[in-house]
């Protein structure tokens, strides 16, 4: 069993001048530290829902999943700039400091905001809805730890963070 620590979150936001909907998780896992990168553990369903949601083939490379992202006109961030976690663990995390989401507000044309689980949506609402104004939607996780939602499941209620077309 790891031991709680106090983590720094190691990447910057993805998102561009297009960018029209926020999709934010908590704080990235081990796995996704170490890739340096948005969804890095194998086992998370996130680019697999992403690219069935676009009709696209599965991402694999941080570059080819940058692509599918900003081709979308989606921007990825995570509520929590610091904080004390075990592993992984969304129950263990402690002290937490949030990103400022502002520096995505201010520089794109996000207007939606979308929560990548429980965790992630409590963060937006305490500490970032108050300065952006944006309701957020709380989605079901896309951490294979919520295996009550199949891919088909998890796709019906992400459907949302598509335009409307």
């Amino acid at each position: 069993m790891s031991e709680p620590t106090r983590v720094l979150h190691p990447f910057p936001p993805l998102y561009d001048e297009r960018s029209e909907a926020l999709i934010l998780g908590s704080f990235p896992s081990v796995k996704s530290r170490e890739n340096m990168f948005f969804y890095g553990h194998p086992q998370n369903r996130f680019w697999k829902l992403l690219a069935l949601l676009c009709g696209e083939e599965v991402p694999v490379t941080t570059e080819e999943k940058t692509d599918l992202v900003l081709s979308r006109h989606l921007a990825l961030w995570d509520t929590i700039r610091s904080c004390t976690i075990t592993g992984s663990s969304d129950s263990s995390v402690r002290d937490v400091v949030p990103n400022d989401l502002s520096v995505i507000i201010d520089n794109s044309r996000v207007s939606r905001v979308f929560c990548n689980g429980a965790l992630s949506y409590n963060m937006y609402m305490k500490y970032s809805f108050p300065a952006t104004g944006i309701r957020a939607v709380k989605l079901p996780s896309t951490s294979p730890a919520n295996a009550a939602y199949s891919l088909e499941r998890l796709a019906k209620a992400w459907e949302i963070i598509l335009p409307p077309s």
